[in-house]
């Protein structure tokens, strides 16, 4: 059905290698090189950008300490640009945190062009036998635009009360909560406002977020494997929790930046995307002047503005969608940093200003520097000594683990030629986890004491994690293992010193590492077993 901007506005009740040495093709070969269902390669020059600032932009993010994991720069529709830093790879999920909150928002859409609500609606209308038996008038008047544009009218983030309310009911708890505002005046970042909005897409379609979006969404632009998590009611988390590709990522802001088209099929009214993404709202956050300061460009429906004329998707520690309309650019960054700021200062300082316009020269020493440096991403391992005279004392042998809250019974460790066995034995049974010696070694994992995320909320049937570890001797009598968990932003350090017949475990997750506090976990102690 097709919508114009009219009757769409009275609806919604407004007036790393995959670059490598392909880049170095003729034009005329990038077509050869495609597999079925990617988006289109080119070289940078061949899109009117300079290679030199695109690799700039990965030396700067590299120097800052940034920790990216993925980048992915798109120009005129086609991957300029990709990398990852190994051992995270382009076929890998990854954690989007807030990131999530655009293609809820891009549901809510759907769904307005479909029919199905309005922006304008109240919230309560949705849950008639859930909301409270005298709702305040604020209560009353908070509307779908509000929980797009966070605006709720609460004081602060709603989502901590939220999980912590009674009998797990989420919905029945976020529509009690006091309104100190008069929802749409008042900002405040509120994930559990977008998880509202997953409840309602719930509620109005019988299908879960992740369905409704499946043949909508996702299917049209070849995403596969995505899965979200839910609360205990099994409604998508909404406002965090999906996990994509960095591809995926790159191909729904080009989405955007076609103003919903998508091999030539309208997806989302343009309205509606033209609506999504410009300001509502006075935005807050950052410790910046406003001129400086990508918090403080204003907010539209779950996308921030930025300088620049740029629009963002953006998600905790630094997953990023960010489209530049103007350039004809999107960039798809994941990461795990604690400057995120620094991350777009990067993307406005090289990337921005490497577009020169269209018919740049082939620069084929900046194309080569380009290529041997995104084939080469790696996050360093550390490698102090392969080997101590304690391994021989200690591999294969079993340490019994005092009274602790994690309730862990028993832990070994088994030394082989280039990898380490770790079993940990606790009250569900026995985990393994494998890691190598100085280097990445994939795996799998069920080993559940790592408390990854913000929100611990599940992947539904999830018991699995995959995984890729090294471990090195940081001393004679002190073994480290660094654990990433490459589906997700996080990794974790375990820790193990030997004396004689004792052994002292300690954890400690990057969460903390990059907070530089302590892990809330306690040390364990154990003696080896004869």
């Amino acid at each position: 059905m097709k919508t114009d901007r009219r009757e769409f506005l009275r609806g919604i009740g407004v007036g790393a290698l995959q670059l490598g040495m392909l880049s170095t093709l003729p034009e005329s070969a990038w077509a050869m090189s495609l597999q079925p269902g990617r988006l289109p390669r080119a070289t940078p020059e061949s899109q009117g950008m300079s290679s030199k600032g695109i690799l700039e932009f990965v030396n700067g993010v590299e120097s800052g300490m940034l920790n990216l994991h993925s980048v992915m720069v798109l120009r005129q529709g086609k991957v300029v640009a990709e990398g990852w830093w190994s051992p995270y790879r382009a076929d890998l999920k990854h954690t989007l945190y807030s990131l999530s909150k655009s293609f809820t928002s891009s549901a809510i859409g759907f769904a307005v062009a479909e029919g199905r609500l309005t922006v304008e609606d109240k919230v309560l209308s949705f849950f008639p036998d859930q909301k409270p038996a005298e709702p305040t008038a604020n209560q009353q008047a908070m509307r779908v635009k509000d929980l797009l544009t966070m605006s709720t009218g609460h004081d602060k983030d709603a989502t901590a009360a939220v999980r912590q309310g009674p009998d797990e009911n989420w919905v029945k708890t976020f529509l009690a909560l006091p309104v100190e505002h008069t929802p749409g005046t008042f900002f405040v970042y509120n994930s559990a406002a977008t998880y509202m909005l997953s409840a309602i897409i719930q509620k109005v379609t019988g299908k879960t977020l992740l369905e409704y979006l499946k043949p909508r969404l996702f299917d049209p632009l070849g995403i596969a494997g995505e899965d979200w998590e839910t609360d205990p009611k099994g409604i998508n988390t909404g406002g965090w929790g999906l996990r994509v590709r960095t591809e995926d990522i790159a191909r729904f802001g080009q989405m955007y930046l076609q103003k919903g088209m998508w091999n030539g099929k309208q997806l989302l009214p343009a309205a509606w995307v033209e609506e999504a993404t410009r300001s509502h709202i006075q935005s807050k956050g950052g410790s910046r002047p406003q001129e400086e300061n990508d918090w403080l460009q204003g907010y539209g429906y779950q996308f921030w503005r930025c300088r620049n004329g740029a629009y963002r998707g953006d998600g905790a520690y630094g997953q990023y969608c960010i489209v530049m309309p103007k350039e004809d650019i999107v960039v798809a960054i994941t990461s795990e940093t604690s400057d995120m700021q620094a991350i777009l200062d990067n993307v406005w300082k090289h990337i921005l200003p490497a577009v020169k316009g269209t018919g740049v020269p082939a620069n084929k020493d900046s194309q080569a520097q380009l290529v041997k440096k995104l084939a080469s991403l790696a996050l360093l391992v550390s490698n102090v000594q392969a080997a101590s005279a304690m391994l021989p004392k200690v591999s294969g042998k079993k340490f019994a683990i005092s009274e602790n809250e994690l309730k862990i019974s028993q832990v070994s460790v088994d030394f082989s030629k280039d990898s380490c066995l770790l079993k940990i034995k606790n009250h569900s049974g026995e985990h393994t986890l494998t890691s190598g010696l100085g280097k990445w070694k994939e795996g799998t994992t069920t080993l559940s004491v790592m408390p990854l995320k913000l929100v611990l909320t599940p992947v539904p049937g999830e018991k699995i994690s995959k995984t890729a570890a090294s471990g090195t001797w940081t001393d004679d009598a002190t073994f480290e293992i660094t654990c990433r968990f490459i589906e997700t932003a996080h990794y974790e350090t375990i820790r193990l010193h030997f004396e004689g017949q004792k052994v002292g475990i300690d954890f400690r997750r990057s969460l903390a590492i990059l907070a530089n506090t302590k892990d809330p976990r306690p040390a364990l102690t154990g003696t080896m077993l004869t």
